[in-house]
């Protein structure tokens, strides 16, 4: 084995995830028993990109042990981008120098698997870094059926939070929109709305054309809604992955308050309110047509990200640290950590590059897997089958106050449209 490593970093960039703390712990244990010294940098990128290098602290066995029950990050984290200004990439690389640091364990996601990128290509050589992928999201690109780590543990306190949403929707005949996080995929919408049962989940993924109308949203939430009524249930729950904004025409920004981006350029979507604007749209679309709704929003987000991990994400954290770590201590450098079948198999980090934007590659939900031909087959939302019955079109058209053929002509292209 290879022990040239005198001292190994850890830091976290971007948003929490359950599970950090797991792989910090896993990656010091496994790094000092070799007699590595370990340390960790706190705030992610940002001190070291201003060269500040007081918010580095030793990391021990005995300091680390049991944290892995432990949800947020002992290391803070923090979305800071040294990849904007060259300098502050120097800034970086030339601090870990100063800390003698030789090898350096990223986590975080795409962004932060971005930056580890970059600042291995300017070591070139002189810092050996592997990336521990971790994001709620589940949008890195990993192997078929491996999830990033944190989703697992967020999906499931997801799920908590909408069935109870559920009962309290059926108890007071109101209907949810549930706002999820996910920038570009849908993954977490989907997974809590397929295991909770929501009445209908829409993702970003489901727009092929890559852009939708304000009116096209409201149009598949009443449709849904009329067709629940259609069952006699007055209630529903709504689950909206938060990405479904940025496919909106800017202009439609309007509503939804001033648009922030954050460091990587992203908008800042929480500000951005989906559900609030969904819920106002939805609601005077259905005063149109005779019908008073109670709605309600709820985002659920935060309080999964720092959440104590679940068994599935202890033991997969645990493992990831331990990979990351040995692979360092053996010479590893410029990749990502991933486990397929049991096998540790690290993923270069040019393959995780997407050649056309040159930025890490985003998994997104396969709409055309069997994984989601079910989950929409669950869904209570029209589909190109209830156009072909009169009896179900004059049913759904009575419920809206409407005849047959204005129902058809306002709702029909939304189930054309997915053809």
């Amino acid at each position: 084995m290879n022990t040239s490593l005198p001292k190994i970093a850890i830091l976290v960039g971007g948003g929490p995830a359950p599970g950090i703390n797991s792989v910090i712990t896993a990656a010091t244990i496994r790094s000092t028993l070799c007699g590595a010294e370990v340390v960790g940098i706190q705030d992610g990128f940002h001190w070291l990109m201003q060269g500040n290098l007081s918010k580095v602290r030793p990391l021990t066995r005995d300091m680390v042990s049991r944290l892995h029950f432990r949800g947020g990050s002992i290391l803070g984290t923090s979305r800071a981008n040294p990849t904007k200004d060259p300098r502050h990439l120097e800034t970086v690389l030339s601090s870990l120098a100063q800390l003698n640091v030789s090898g350096l364990i990223t986590i975080g996601g795409d962004d932060t698997a971005y930056s580890a990128s970059k600042l291995e290509q300017l070591a070139s050589g002189r810092l050996r870094v592997v990336h521990v992928p971790k994001t709620i999201d589940n949008d890195l690109c990993l192997p078929h059926g491996n999830s990033t780590f944190g989703f697992q543990t967020a999906r499931h306190l997801g799920v908590e939070t909408i069935k109870n949403l559920m009962t309290d929707a059926r108890t007071t005949s109101r209907w949810y929109f549930a706002v999820t996080m996910g920038r570009k995929a849908g993954h977490l919408a989907l997974g809590i709305g397929k295991a909770s049962g929501a009445s209908i989940t829409l993702i970003p993924e489901e727009f092929l054309q890559g852009k939708v109308t304000l009116a096209h949203l409201t149009n598949l939430l009443v449709g849904a809604i009329v067709k629940r009524l259609s069952y006699g249930r007055s209630d529903g729950v709504a689950i909206l992955a938060e990405g479904i904004a940025e496919l909106l025409d800017p202009n439609e920004f309007a509503g939804m308050g001033t648009v922030n981006l954050d460091e990587h350029d992203h908008i800042r979507l929480a500000e951005l309110e989906i559900g609030r604007v969904l819920k106002r749209s939805v609601q005077i679309a259905l005063q149109r047509y005779g019908i008073t709704m109670t709605i309600e929003t709820k985002n659920v987000g935060y309080e999964l990200r720092s959440a104590d991990p679940i068994p599935y994400d202890m033991e997969y954290t645990r493992d990831l640290g331990y990979c990351a770590a040995e692979f360092l201590l053996n010479g590893g450098n410029a990749a990502m950590v991933s486990i397929d079948n049991g096998r540790f198999t690290p993923i270069s980090f040019k393959d995780i590059m997407d050649p056309e934007t040159g930025r890490t590659k985003v998994r997104l939900v396969d709409v055309h897997s069997e994984y989601y031909t079910i989950a929409r087959e669950y869904m209570v939302r029209l589909t190109p089958e209830d156009f072909n019955e009169q009896q179900t079109i004059e049913q759904y058209a009575a419920l809206l106050h409407l005849t047959p053929d204005a129902f058809r002509s306002e709702f029909f292209p939304l189930v054309r449209k997915e053809k």
